[in-house]
């Protein structure tokens, strides 16, 4: 019988990788800081700037890319939705991950326009937040719980149609200060149909009253 006994390939070595490069921006030096000894602990991690404002993450990003972007949202000089347009007019491939203790509507689903990578809280836990940072290195959306219910919310609004001529006619009379009453004379109706229509453009607004009605018309440039 003979001895030869035939050996077993040893499986190839993983190969080193590279630490995720980190820039934090956010105007508070105690939160920077902060948040460089949670990354840092990590050997996967190194922070390679520190910004104190959207402006300054765009100089540093552009002297040195990083992996991650780590944004807070509402700083001096330049904000976080701001910042985000302009690293990602430089660089299409930047992940940006938001962290802010900001989560209203419009601050969420203005930085996921924007093109933010990830939103989370700043309440996010240590592992939950390098789990984040992580993901977003790879390309990987990356929500807290609260924001995915906020952008769930959203996402789940029934699309309502444009206004009707008519809708929008008593909406602009109304931005110009007339009461239901002028309204409704103005047009030959009755005030009930006023109150009918102005009720339609709530719904179709996603607003509660007239004058949240009158503002939502004016970012939408429905007065033309």
């Amino acid at each position: 019988m003979s001895g030869n006994r035939h050996s077993v390939p040893s499986a190839p070595a993983d190969p080193v990788r590279d630490p995720i490069r980190i820039l934090i921006v956010d105007d508070h030096p105690v939160v920077r800081d902060g948040l460089r000894g949670v990354l840092e602990r990590d050997p996967d991690f190194t922070v390679t700037g520190e910004a104190g404002d959207g402006a300054e993450a765009v100089e540093l990003y552009r002297a040195a890319p990083a992996d991650v972007v780590l944004m807070d949202l509402r700083m001096p000089r330049m904000g976080g939705v701001e910042a985000i347009k302009w690293l990602l007019g430089q660089d299409p491939e930047a992940r940006i991950l938001v962290l802010t203790t900001y989560d209203t509507d419009s601050d969420v689903m203005g930085a996921l326009a924007a093109g933010a990578t990830g939103y989370l809280l700043k309440d996010t836990p240590r592992e939950e937040l390098t789990r984040a940072v992580r993901s977003a290195a790879a390309g990987q959306s990356v929500l807290s719980p609260a924001v995915t219910g906020r952008v769930l919310g959203q996402v789940r609004k029934p699309t309502q149609g444009p206004l009707s001529d008519r809708e929008l006619e008593v909406l602009k009379l109304i931005a110009d200060g007339a009461t239901n009453r002028q309204a409704a004379a103005a047009l030959f109706i009755s005030q009930a149909t006023v109150k009918t229509h102005l009720l339609h453009v709530y719904e179709k607004l996603g607003v509660k009253d007239r004058a949240a009605a009158v503002s939502e018309a004016h970012k939408r440039h429905l007065f033309g």
